[in-house]
């Protein structure tokens, strides 16, 4: 998920009761027949990774992939593509595009955040957070976030002939997404790819506002009274802070505007004259703020000094009444889940997306979101299994 200095993201979540399937997953040839096609990913895997959906998860988390150096799984994803039929490319900015029938657009990144977690298939242990005891899980950086949410896309894409595009850079600067958002139309639908969980669909993030408060002042001895600039600096995130503390210490965290200081240089210059401060702040909008109102709070609190805003994220609230939600619910509840619907905390692509698009959107996607950046980051493949399931359900059910 978007970085944008992001830590991992919590959610609010309700859950719909349906009666359960406790399988929920399909075999490699039920799938195939199901789609009326096979669908080609490669050779050469761990037992485990016995279908094309698996063996393609293995392929890509195996290449490092870390924002800025997308271009190897870039070209695994077009080769996957290619060798199932459809024309795809890389554009300028480092995006797969796949571009079929715009009933709907399923899109993820293809970028992660750094770290090297060797990539292997171990079973669940009995104390396991995710899993089953004795079931398969990848382990690997992306898993989760992102690459099993694209990977069950690619799959679902080709196997539905919906639309696909993998996006580059999500978690520092989101260039794919506002790229793609200014080179083409608005499609019918979006889903947008990051770990729900493979029976929960997100409906919510909050915006987000960066900015960086600079300041100088003149030095002096360190026993006069007068405020230094890293003084003023403090002082200025104290009453941003106030500002928004919330009334009710009950507000739901997705309610609330929360503040971070995420980085601060201060000091003398090198000749000595003088004291400096720079402060880098972020700042999350829940849905019924405006990102140009709380700009504007934070701006007034400030008495000397001045900060240079980064662009703003606007937050998100897509309805659950849409068909699109309503399929997603039919296919879960098919795939034999409780549906849950979910608000996050952070920040996603899907943000540029519903502010540039008109259309319905949810983001869905396999994967354990409290393990996000996280150096045991790991995927039941069971649960991959069922969210192509259910992505190829709801593309299937689109007129």
């Amino acid at each position: 998920m978007m970085s944008t200095g992001k830590e991992r993201e919590g959610d609010d979540s309700t859950a719909e009761s349906s009666e359960t399937d406790s399988s929920g997953s399909e075999s490699s040839e039920t799938q195939s027949s199901a789609a009326g096609t096979d669908v080609v990913a490669g050779g050469g895997y761990p037992e485990a990774c016995d279908t094309p959906a698996r063996k393609l998860l293995y392929d890509m988390v195996s290449i490092p992939s870390p924002s800025g150096e997308e271009e190897q799984a870039a070209k695994r994803l077009v080769d996957f593509f290619e060798a199932n039929g459809r024309e795809a490319w890389i554009d300028e900015v480092g995006n797969v595009r796949a571009p079929a029938s715009d009933a709907v657009l399923l899109t993820s990144h293809i970028d992660t955040v750094p770290g090297d977690i060797p990539v292997e298939v171990k079973p669940a242990t009995e104390d396991d957070e995710v899993g089953e005891p004795g079931e398969p899980v990848l382990w690997g950086r992306g898993s989760v976030d992102a690459t099993g949410p694209l990977v069950s896309m690619a799959v679902a894409a080709v196997k539905t002939g919906v639309s696909f595009v993998g996006v580059s850079g999500e978690e520092t600067s989101s260039r794919g997404a506002r790229f793609l958002v200014e080179d083409r139309d608005a499609p019918e639908a979006v889903v947008n790819g990051e770990p729900s969980g493979w029976d929960g669909i997100t409906l919510g993030y909050r915006g987000f506002l960066a900015g960086t408060y600079v300041n100088t002042s003149e030095s002096g001895h360190t026993s006069r009274p007068e405020p230094n600039a890293i003084q003023h600096a403090i002082d200025w995130w104290h009453g941003v802070e106030e500002t928004f503390d919330p009334a009710d210490p009950d507000t739901p965290v997705f309610e609330q505007v929360t503040t971070k200081p995420v980085s601060f240089d201060g000091g003398l210059t090198d000749d000595g004259l003088a004291v400096e401060a720079t402060m880098d702040v972020q700042l999350r909008v829940p849905p019924n703020r405006t990102v140009d109102e709380i700009h504007e709070l934070a701006e007034t609190e400030l008495s000397t000094g001045s900060v240079h805003w980064k662009e703003p994220i606007p937050p998100v609230m897509e309805s659950p009444r849409t068909e699109l939600a309503r399929a997603f619910r039919v296919a879960i509840r098919g795939a034999g889940g409780d549906v849950r619907l979910l608000r996050k905390t952070g920040t996603s692509d899907m943000n540029l997306f519903a502010a540039a698009w008109d259309c319905p959107m949810v983001t869905y996607g396999p994967g354990n979101s409290d393990l996000d950046h996280a150096p045991d980051e790991r995927l039941p493949l069971s649960d991959l299994d069922r969210a192509t399931t259910v992505l190829s359900d709801v593309c299937r059910d689109r007129p």
